[in-house]
């Protein structure tokens, strides 16, 4: 959600870190702001709405200085303003704060403050709370303040801190909220994501839960909670910057979407011998450990959670396993039956999902074995977790995810082929045949990545829609509620989905004359029953987009537009299905003037509950 990058060293912290903050746009933001130190005082400039506007603001002022931090907002206490925008002062100014995350007390924090100390506070957030906590503290010792300050604050926050007293440092807490420090030549940074820093620095600290960090130009220290150093090992990061950039394409989510096959091809092939035999480094369960399995949890949240609806599909066909998919913010709160004879698998792109880290301790508390699905290397989810599977989809930057969810699903026919193996529940046969479709995947993604012309023109027919049903069968469901996910999120159209087999269970009530049905009949076993829903749902004036394999033309009498995809076996559509309805929603949005890769209200890393 909120970025946060810091700079300290020989350089300009001003354009180092709007650098940085740009490199974070694709967390999500309503505002954005700076502090540096100038002339024995902290400077603090910040703007409602995009970095250009702090930029505007601040051009001709000199900033120059060689200590700052910065921040980008994404709002959740007090509404977007310039007010409410980072960083936060002290009430002397002389110490300033930037926060991602929430504190969760801050309503007795500030009354404490009030009534204590006489504070009267500018802004609504929970931030200000922190600045002024620190600043109560502060008797010229800022780690000292810092550390007295965390003491009284609940929630999950990073928390970055300057003050005009010490100019040679930076103070950085970690608890439950992503944070990280570079490592460069005669400068250090802290940073809540890897991209604010690749163009000047590639080695990481990965700072843990519950460690506070003091950063000089010379120097970084990883503390813990009784202020004793912690040794890291330093994590070098080996992809390229330009995997952050748009490469010609008009939005990040464009070019993801046509990085699909490589990233399908890394994933898989990276699991695969020269026999086909599925090795998971990351994975040590044994098959005596699963036979003591009775029941499998798949928990995540949004584009991960449709992901899971997939894994339970795969796993229960191939492995015979019972599997239940959670939402990860309602896992905790129903008391779920967990026990060390349950698998939890944690499914999130970020590996940073505050609700999903926060189920996932719940289960490891109760005993469960915890396999987690992530795409970021180091990552808390990754870290906590017994058994890690990581997806090879590279750098996402759009805020909608398209390459994290397809790799996910291939991460999930191998969790799933790989236990099939392990108890013996599926044939060498049947595991050759799904296999070979697996890998045929990638070549026949290329081929349908060259039917966005054609996808493109039908958005051109159908963008000023303002409701949209998704509705299909089988695994078909799951992948109607990611592509509904999807156009919902970057095109603000009201999209659901429902199972076809619902509709005459009250949901077609909605039906009228020009309503946009997009139904997807992708599986064999049950495309006659969806072309009768499809007859359904027109008998009442619906306009149909179907979505079919290349081989089943009958869906032409029945849909108004047919988009195609490749024929492969049921087992495997849901990766090929879903790639048209990213992007019919990509141009749909595009042709509505939307902001695709940054759309309002949403953030990449959720790292709130």
């Amino acid at each position: 959600m909120c970025g946060i990058v810091g700079y300290i060293g020989d350089g300009n912290a001003k354009d180092i870190i709007i650098d940085g903050l740009k490199r974070l746009e694709y967390r999500g933001y309503d505002s954005a702001g700076i502090a540096v130190h100038k002339d024995g005082n902290l400077v603090v400039r910040k703007h409602i709405g995009r970095i250009s506007n702090l930029e505007d603001m601040i051009q001709g002022e000199n900033l120059d200085s060689p200590v700052g931090i910065g921040h980008t907002r994404w709002a959740t206490h007090g509404a977007p303003s310039d007010i409410n925008a980072h960083p936060h002062s002290s009430r002397d100014g002389r110490i300033a704060v930037v926060h991602n995350g929430i504190i969760e007390n801050y309503v007795k924090l500030k009354q404490w403050l009030r009534e204590n100390h006489n504070i009267e506070f500018k802004s609504e957030t929970d931030t200000e709370v922190i600045a002024q906590l620190i600043g109560v503290f502060y008797d010229g010792d800022l780690l000292d303040a810092v550390y007295k300050a965390v003491d009284m604050m609940e929630g999950a926050y990073a928390i970055g801190v300057i003050a005009a007293d010490e100019p040679d440092k930076i103070v950085a807490v970690r608890r439950d909220a992503p944070l990280i420090v570079g490592l460069g030549n005669n400068c250090n940074f802290i940073a809540s994501d890897i991209p604010a820093l690749l163009k000047h620095v590639r080695k990481i600290y990965l700072i843990e839960n519950n460690e506070t960090v003091v950063i000089t130009k010379n120097s970084a220290k990883i503390l813990n909670e009784e202020r004793k150093e912690v040794k890291r090992d330093v994590f070098n990061v080996t992809w390229d910057a330009d995997a952050a950039e748009k490469e010609g394409y008009d939005h990040f989510m464009l070019k993801e979407i046509h990085e699909q096959p490589k990233g399908i091809y890394e994933t898989l092939m990276r699991r695969l011998d020269e026999n086909d035999s599925i090795k998971l480094d990351g994975i040590t369960l044994t098959k005596e450990e699963l036979d003591k399995i009775n029941k499998i949890y798949i928990v995540a949240c949004g584009t991960a959670y449709h992901a899971g609806l997939v894994g339970k599909y795969a796993i229960e066909k191939f492995a015979k396993i019972p599997v239940e998919v959670d939402v990860a913010s309602e896992f905790r709160y129903r008391d779920p039956f967990v026990d060390e004879n349950t698998l939890f698998i944690a499914v999130s792109q970020s590996g940073e999902t505050l609700d999903t880290l926060a189920a996932l301790r719940e289960a490891k508390s109760k005993g469960a074995r915890i396999l987690s699905v992530v795409n970021v290397v180091g990552s808390s989810v990754a870290r906590e977790s017994d058994d890690v599977f990581y997806t090879w989809a590279g750098p996402e930057i759009a805020v909608a995810s398209t390459k994290a969810y397809t790799t996910q699903l291939i991460c999930m026919y191998l969790i799933a082929l790989y236990m099939a193996v392990l108890k013996g529940s599926i044939t060498e046969d049947y595991y050759k045949f799904v296999m070979d479709e697996l890998k045929a995947l990638p070549e026949k993604l290329e081929e349908l990545l060259k039917k966005e012309k054609d996808i493109e023109e039908i958005a051109k027919s159908q963008y000023k829609r303002e409701c949209v049903f998704f509705i299909g069968r089988g695994s078909d469901v799951g992948v109607s509620y990611e592509g509904s996910l999807k156009l919902k999120e970057i095109s603000y159209i009201n999209s659901f989905a429902i199972a076809a087999g619902e509709l005459k269970h009250g949901t077609i009530a909605l039906i009228e004359q020009g309503t946009l049905v997009i139904a997807l009949a992708t599986q064999d076993k049950l495309y006659d029953k969806m072309l009768s829903n499809i007859q359904e749902v027109k008998a009442r004036g619906a306009y149909v987009i179907g979505l079919a394999k290349e081989s089943n033309k009958e869906i032409e009498a029945q849909a108004n537009d047919v988009i195609y995809i490749p024929d492969c076996a049921d087992e495997v559509t849901p990766i090929l299905a879903v790639v048209p309805l990213q992007i019919l929603a990509y141009y749909i949005a595009k042709l509505r003037g939307c902001d695709i890769d940054k759309p309002k209200n949403l953030a990449k890393s959720v790292t709130v509950e």
